[in-house]
């Protein structure tokens, strides 16, 4: 986490500006979002509950509409003459059999006409063993079985009243027939509460299932239980049959809660469940919502969701855009003064942008033209502190070189070599000529040559030629400048201390070049010194710095590094009895 913080806090502006806007941007529509859907959802459970409160009372209507019916057909079964007759009558001839069947029909159509708006068939058994049905599809059954089925034994437990179970006949192959819905009710003589038999009102359930079948859709479904718990009605058939104590469970509840609905889960499924009571039918209405389905139907999460990317796009557009614009001035302020941090102090920055950004600028174009001043001011006092430090180390070479030659032509005139002496402070004067009349801190390398041959003169007349010195020039390295005596401390370094052990000897100077840098090179065959295997041995070794202590040599590389920086200067390698090679890196100058 503190590594994604804190690379989040080395990101550019404009990107950190871009990242919060998009997140919260995004964190807006999400919560727009949410909030619109739960305020739909919190509407739909409203609207829910009032319209299929609504809905479940017109279903119920429908239902107690036919429970009317049913009950003006049995009460005018009660009340007819004939069909008590017919039920309680033992057989006679075939005539009057045949007119108590008559009568019987005549009544059975009076009856059916109250039922005309309901398929339903109508079965009248009676005591004395006789059956009449309407439509003998319905229930089917041998009159034997029929008494001592459950429609009639619980009919006759409870005589006055009506009863309304399920019914499912066993026909067929697989032996289940045609869930159906069956009214049944014991005829009594009201004088004597004697039950003379037993009328049946049998509708299939999917008849009876068209009150409610048009109030159904896809996971908004309708449930008919019996007080055991058992579906006897369904817009879902494959449920019709089976107990669903669950459904039970709610409906119970909100019987005795008086709740308006409830948020619950019906096989796994988050549903709104809300019930009510059928009293006549002793059955419970149950409506379930499935809430996925329903919300999915209500609110369509795709098109809220595509609608929420193009406004969430087109405000990060706008955005990015907006951002842009507000950092771009700053941007290119900033790559600006990168520019200026590069040396290039004369240049003012443009001042563009916001009433912020112009001021910002302003300031540092003032900044930058006082430290422009200021770092003018410098270089002038550190060249002239410069060019101070080169004349005191030039004339300390000067010095240096005037001493150690007026001691040769000492020596030559203490032993009587006049000629020699002559010859000597003729190339004294030669040597002084170009160093000092010479204005110029550079000469060229062919000038460089010409002092070191008058020098090495001068050390032959004084110590013999048991040295011998060659010169090995490229010619074009002939033309290009050298600050005046680079190499001659070196050489004089040589003959003073690089034969003491050797008798003689001899010393190379090479000049040569690669295209990037000019190489002076001082190579001996002398005594050599231990302890410089390399060329970095030479600034690092107490022993070098002790056999190269003198003040030429010293100020030769202090000088180079002065005039052209700290990449060029003097390197020495050697080695104990193999002599010394002295390497002089300069740039190439050409004036």
């Amino acid at each position: 986490m503190r590594t994604l913080f804190d690379k989040f806090k080395n990101l550019k502006l404009f990107t950190k500006m871009f990242m919060v806007m998009v997140v919260s941007i995004i964190a807006v529509s999400v919560a727009i979002s949410w909030t619109v859907i739960h305020m739909s959802t919190d509407l739909f459970m409203q609207t829910f509950s009032i319209t299929n409160t609504k809905v479940l009372n017109q279903i119920k209507s429908g239902f107690e509409s036919y429970n009317d019916a049913i009950v003006t057909v049995v009460s005018n079964a009660n009340q007819s003459g004939a069909m008590k007759s017919f039920l309680t009558q033992g057989d006679a001839d075939s005539l009057s059999t045949a007119k108590s069947y008559f009568n019987m029909s005549e009544q059975m159509k009076k009856l059916k006409s109250n039922l005309d708006a309901y398929e339903v068939g109508i079965t009248i058994a009676g005591v004395n063993g006789r059956v009449y049905s309407t439509d003998r599809s319905y229930l089917s059954m041998d009159d034997k079985k029929l008494k001592q089925h459950p429609l009639t034994l619980n009919s006759h437990k409870d005589p006055k009243r009506l009863i309304y179970q399920d019914y499912k006949e066993i026909t067929g192959t697989n032996g289940l027939g045609e869930p159906m819905i069956v009214a049944s009710k014991a005829l009594l003589d009201r004088s004597t509460g004697y039950v003379y038999g037993t009328i049946y009102i049998s509708m299939k359930e999917r008849d009876f299932g068209q009150v409610f079948d048009s109030y159904t859709s896809l996971g908004n479904d309708v449930f008919i239980l019996n007080k055991n718990g058992m579906i006897v009605s369904s817009n879902r058939q494959d449920r019709i049959g089976y107990m669903s104590q669950e459904l039970l469970d709610y409906a119970e509840q909100m019987d005795t809660e008086a709740s308006d609905y409830l948020n619950v889960s019906v096989q796994g499924k988050d549903s709104f469940v809300i019930s009510d009571n059928l009293p006549t039918y002793d059955f419970y209405i149950v409506n379930t919502i499935d809430k996925e389905i329903a919300l999915g139907q209500m609110i369509d999460t795709k098109t809220l969701t595509l609608i929420g990317i193009v406004i969430v796009g087109i405000a990060l557009s706008i955005v990015f855009l907006i951002t842009r614009q507000i950092s771009k001035s700053l941007t290119k302020l900033v790559l600006q003064m990168s520019n200026v941090t590069h040396n290039e102090f004369g240049n003012h920055i443009t001042v563009t942008g916001s009433y912020e950004i112009r001021e910002l600028g302003q300031a540092f174009n003032y900044m930058v033209d006082e430290l422009h001043d200021y770092v003018d001011k410098l270089v002038e006092t550190q060249k002239g502190q410069r060019n101070a430090e080169l004349a005191a180390l030039q004339r300390q070479i000067n010095l240096h070189f005037l001493y150690n030659t007026l001691a040769s032509v000492k020596t030559l005139v203490q032993q009587g070599s006049k000629e020699k002496a002559t010859e000597t402070i003729h190339s004294l004067i030669s040597v002084l000529q170009n160093t000092i009349s010479n204005v110029s801190e550079t000469i060229m390398v062919e000038q460089e040559l010409g002092i070191l041959k008058h020098y090495v003169f001068i050390n032959h007349a004084r110590y013999g030629d048991r040295i011998k010195v060659g010169y090995f020039v490229a010619p074009e390295c002939m033309d290009y400048h050298v600050p005046k005596l680079i190499i001659q401390p070196f050489i004089e370094n040589a003959f003073f201390h690089g034969f003491n052990v050797k008798s003689s000897g001899y010393i190379h100077v090479l000049v040569s070049t690669d295209g990037q840098a000019l190489y002076c090179e001082v190579v001996d065959s002398g005594d050599g010194i231990e302890g410089l295997p390399s060329e970095d041995a030479f600034l690092n070794t107490k022993k070098s710095r002790q056999m190269f202590s003198g003040i030429g040599i010293k100020n030769v590389h202090d000088r180079i590094r002065l005039l052209y920086g700290e990449e060029y200067g003097v390197s020495i390698v050697s080695e104990l009895g193999n002599g010394t090679r002295v390497k002089i890196t300069l740039p190439l100058i050409k004036l």
